[in-house]
């Protein structure tokens, strides 16, 4: 079974990797940020700030 994986939001790409100790699905919070705030990149989304 491959492990990483690329799940989608709204058509938007979220890295992902599934712990099998925990059984769970582990993602990239800068994908995360980035497809809540709309950023156009994700390099855009790491350097997110509302202040």
């Amino acid at each position: 079974m491959d492990e990483n994986k690329i799940q989608l939001f709204e058509d938007k790409r979220i890295r992902a990797a599934w712990d099998e100790e925990a059984e769970e699905w582990l993602f990239s919070v800068v994908d995360v940020v980035g497809v809540l705030t709309e950023q156009a990149t994700p390099r855009n989304a790491s350097t997110y700030c509302l202040f």
